[in-house]
């Protein structure tokens, strides 16, 4: 008989699998019900709310971490980390629109705007700072 560790593990890989098709699917639907002008017309207020957002989830991730043992720098690495908005903004981010709410198709367009300027400035974030904040454990 498997062990459950084992079987575990196998569960959770087959999973991870299949979840890279339903994030790829999950994408192009999104991305096929965005209408451009929509994004355009958001304009800067939705930029602003975008910013004031990220300053929130910002202000929370150093209120998780506060008393935690982590040191300066790995608490800012934590803020960077969770800068980038994508899954569930592409998740519900369709939800007004697909319920008639007269707002959808700008929710939408917010959520994908959100998704275009956080991903790409989350992951260059890690990817720039990772050496400088944090440390290998021995």
């Amino acid at each position: 008989m498997k062990s459950t560790a084992f079987v575990s593990k196998r569960l959770s890989e087959k999973f991870g699998k299949l979840w890279i098709a339903a994030e790829v699917i999950l994408f192009v639907l999104v991305g096929a019900a965005v209408d451009i002008r929509y994004t355009l017309q958001a304009g800067a207020a939705a930029l602003a709310m975008i910013l004031l957002a990220l300053v929130f989830r910002a202000c929370g991730v150093l209120l998780c971490v506060a008393k935690t043992s982590l040191g300066g720098k790995e608490k800012l690495f934590c803020v960077i980390a969770y800068l980038p908005k994508a899954t569930v903004q592409a998740a519900i981010g369709s939800v007004p629109l697909a319920a008639g709410l007269s707002c959808g198709q700008i929710v939408l367009s917010v959520a994908v705007l959100a998704i275009v300027i956080t991903a790409p400035l989350g992951a260059l974030g890690m990817d720039a700072t990772y050496k400088k904040l944090l440390e290998k454990e021995s």
